[in-house]
Parts: structure tokens; sequence; C-alpha cells
């Protein structure tokens, strides 16, 4: 069909960096075109210069055979290309139709907004492209799947036929992503042309048809989707052979280190949100917990790191009885914790890097002096820490918010291993984490577990769960359904648990 779309020899510089160093991306009409790299390689930048958020300092964008000239998003709507962005921009207490129409809303006399024709070109756009939602729920009461339609519907509105997807999958269920993936596709067959930020392969080779690949800021090149494999594409990545499977030698077990039973929590409207939740971890044992997201694995982690109180049961670890403990206590009795949401829970983001890397134990020898800090342990701790785990840039005294979201993971995974936890809770430890940084976040944990510690991994990446655990227990509506040998379950057997489905214990032993 031809190329809609050519960025050639873009060029984009900050104060010290080299974003983009003369990238190239050609777009053909019709197709899914996927952008990877690993985080900091570029992509999103050139995106960004595509949509009119940056300006690039050198090179030229054509469009349709046409040169075009792109000062800000306008000029890129205008001209029909969108963006559906990884952070949404929506705002709660409006409507899904008020959500669309912002900016653009059709009036009728007296320039008074014409809501009845907005929720009719709305509803009729949501059935043409198959993206069901509701005109007039509000944003606040309805999925996050759902919120990514009104985004992908925002565009749609304003006639894009050029769509950028940046990392579109990296806040939904494995459901959810099959449901995107259709919308994709339907899109392609009504003549739309789709870019697709992502780091996830198997996500690249299931649903593109050229990928273009930046490393550093440079266009290392684009290869035919039908043509490439995993193993290459991470190698062009990370400009070295990548370990895709998780190595480990089977586990040396050891006594039981944790125990968790008849755990019980009511939610605030005295719904039961985890009901009867009993397993126990090994020393040198990782146990997974799988599940679709939304199933009480969030609740679970919060109850066993002291951010909320159960209704009733038991949580020892070694024989401590830690339930309803505070948040510190756990701490102070060697519970590591990954969050599942690092800006929220694992990162004070105006804060250095030195400093974060000693939240949680910022009071105690050989960080607290009294009620002074030790600024020269501090420094020493932060400088051994990047060294160790590769954290880029090596700034001690750079705030965290500016770093990638590899590294901001990084600059936590240092933390919690480092202090030495007994039990290692790690809650999708490595979501929104580039391939070279799973690897490494990956070798980590299984030296925990190689250590003698317990670990508790909760991830909504199945092949993670798979990959890491040696058992795994699966949730489902706040409780615990099965607990399986990982290596003696498929995939399939455990997708059926996940939905509410049964799995005879023969099958499992």
């Amino acid at each position: 069909m031809g190329k809609i779309l050519q960025m050639k020899n873009i060029t984009k510089r900050f104060p010290g960096v080299l974003a983009n160093d003369r990238v190239n991306l050609d777009l053909e009409a019709g197709e899914i075109h996927a952008l990877i790299g690993e985080n900091g390689a570029g992509k999103s930048t050139l995106m960004s210069i595509l949509f009119g958020i940056y300006k690039q300092n050198e090179g030229e964008i054509y469009y349709k055979g046409q040169k075009l000239d792109i000062n800000n998003p306008n000029d890129a709507i205008d001209a029909g290309i969108g963006m559906v962005h990884q952070h949404f921009m929506l705002v709660p207490t409006l409507t899904v139709t008020e959500n669309i129409i912002l900016g653009s809303e059709p009036t009728k006399s007296l320039g008074r907004i014409d809501i009845d024709k907005a929720v009719a070109k709305v509803r009729k756009l949501s059935q043409e492209y198959g993206l069901e939602v509701d005109p007039l729920a509000k944003i606040k009461d309805i999925s996050v799947g759902m919120e990514q339609r009104v985004e992908i519907l925002k565009v749609l509105y304003r006639q894009a036929e050029v769509l950028i997807f940046d990392e579109p999958t990296a806040v939904l269920t494995p459901q959810e992503v099959e449901g995107l993936y259709k919308i994709m596709y339907n899109l392609i067959d009504q003549g739309k042309s789709i870019i697709f930020i992502t780091h996830k392969l198997k996500e690249v080779l299931s649903v593109s048809d050229h990928i273009t690949v930046l490393r550093k800021g440079k266009s290392i090149g684009t290869v035919e989707t039908a043509q490439a494999s995993e193993r290459e594409l991470a190698q062009m990545m990370v400009g070295r052979e990548v370990l895709l499977e998780v190595d480990k030698e089977p586990a040396n077990l050891g006594d039981v280190r944790v125990e968790v039973k008849g755990l019980n929590l009511n939610d605030n409207k005295g719904v039961k949100v985890l009901d009867d939740i009993n397993f126990q971890i090994r020393e040198g044992e990782i146990l997974g917990i799988a599940g679709v997201e939304g199933n009480g694995q969030s609740e679970l982690v919060e109850v066993l790191t002291g951010l909320t109180k159960a209704t009733e049961g038991i949580f020892k670890l070694e024989g401590q009885e830690l339930l309803n403990s505070t948040a510190r206590n756990i701490r102070e009795a060697k519970v590591g914790h990954i969050p599942e949401d690092r800006h929220k829970h694992g990162l004070v983001l105006d804060y250095s890097v030195e400093d974060n890397l000693v939240l949680g134990h910022h009071y105690k020898d050989p960080f607290a002096k009294g009620i002074n800090f030790d600024f020269n342990a501090l420094e020493d701790n932060a400088k051994r820490l990047i060294k160790e785990y590769d954290i880029r840039p090596a700034n001690k005294d750079a705030k965290v918010k500016s770093f990638s979201g590899g590294n901001q993971q990084k600059v936590i995974v240092a933390r919690e291993f480092d202090f030495g936890p007994e039990l290692l809770i790690a809650s999708q430890p490595t979501r929104g984490v580039d391939i070279g940084a799973i690897e490494f976040i990956h070798k980590r944990i299984i030296e925990q577990r190689d250590a003698g510690k317990a670990v508790l991994v909760i991830s909504a990446e199945l092949s993670e769960i798979m990959s890491l655990s040696d058992r795994i227990a699966v949730m489902y509506e706040g409780r615990i359904v099965d607990i399986v040998e990982a290596d003696k379950v498929t995939k399939e057997e455990l997708g059926l648990l996940m939905t509410g489905g049964s799995k005879s214990k023969e099958e499992s032993k």
C-alpha cells in the first residue's frame, strides 16, 4: 500500500543527553509497526516528536508524501496523527463522552454543547471499531481496560489515521490485552495504521508486521516480524546475548519459614476480599501467586506488609506473629517488599537516589548517629549499590523521578535485597521494566532463594510466575483455589484455575 509516514534522521538533544541520534522510521499504510528498545532507548521521545510534544533539533517528517512541520499536538491531530498515552489523560469526574469530546465539543444554538449529538457519535464510533463503552458512565466508575478504550475513542473522534500506542498493555490484565489486540486488528481493517511502543517481545511477535529496534538513541534496524525471533530482538535491544528463561537449580528446601493461616479481610463495605487464605513458604523456596489482577493479590500483600489490617488470621515469620503489626515492625522483622506501584509505595520521587536507597533504614546505624545523619555512610552505601545493581545514570544525587522505570525499579530492588530480608515479597517485580533489567531482577530473586530466604512473588505475567516459582498458588475471588508444583502444571491449566475453573489434585501431583 506504500508508506504513509517517514521519519528521517530525527535528532533530539536535551541538556547532557542525546535522546535520538539520526533515527529513521518508515510506517506502511495499514500496518502495525512495533517500536521496541530498553527503557531510555529513545522510543517515547521519538513518538513525542511525531505528536508535537517535542520539536526535533534535526531531521524531517513526511506524511502521505508531503513534508510535515509539527510544532505542537494540534498540528499532529490536524494532520491525522493521534496518540494513546501510557498514562491516561482523563478527567475522573466527567463522563466517557465528555472526556472524548473535550476541546472538540459539537455545539448548537448560542454555543451550547450538543451532548446528545456527541453521545450518538461516541456510540457509533464504539460500535464501528469494536470498542464497547457506556457513553454516559463516569470515568471513575469504569475499569482500566475501559479507560484505555476511551483514550482510543478520543483519538478516533478526531479522525486520526495514524495511531501511536505508547506501552498500551502495561496496565492491562491478560484478558484485556487480548481484547486490545482485537481492537488493533479492527482498526487496521478500518484502514488505520498503528505504531506500537513496547518492550514485551512476545507482544511484538504476536501483533506487528514490522519491528524497529532502538538502542541508546540510535535505530539499530528494522525487521519483518515474520522473520524475527525473540532471541534476535533481545540481542538487538541490549547489544549482547540475553538469557530469556530463568536459569535456576532445583530448590534446596529447609524448614517452614512463613505460615499464613485462616487469613480473612473485609473491605470498608464489609465485603470479604480475602477469604480463608492458607499457605506456607519454606526456607529456600519461591511461592508464586498467580491470578487475574483484582482477585485479592494486592490486598494480600497489603496485609503482609502492614499497610492494611486483616479481619482475622495468622501470619508468622520464623514463629513470630506479625499479623496487624505496624509496617515498621514488620520491616524490623526482616520482611522486604518490592511494591506493585513503585511510585506510590516504593520511592519518594523528589528525593535523590542516595536518599531512596536508605528509606526504611534511615533511622538506624550506620546511617543515623543519634538525631544526625552520617552523610559519609549514606554516600558509601549509595556508591556501592549503584555499582552492584548497575543503576544508571550512576549519579547518587540525581532525583529518582528523572530515571527510567527500569532504573527506578533497580533502586528499590537494591534497597530491599541489601538489608538481608528473611522474607522477600516481590509484587509485580518487573512491571514496566525492559528485558535487560528483567533478566537482572530475576537473577537477584533467585539469589535470594538460593541464600535460603523465603520468597513470595506476585505477578500478572504468567510466564514470570511459572519460570521463577517452585510452587504456585492460584487466587480467584479472594481465595486460593489450588497450590501446584510449578514444573508440573501447564499455562492452560493455570489459566483455567485463574478464571474459576478446577484442576484435579491428581493432575497437579
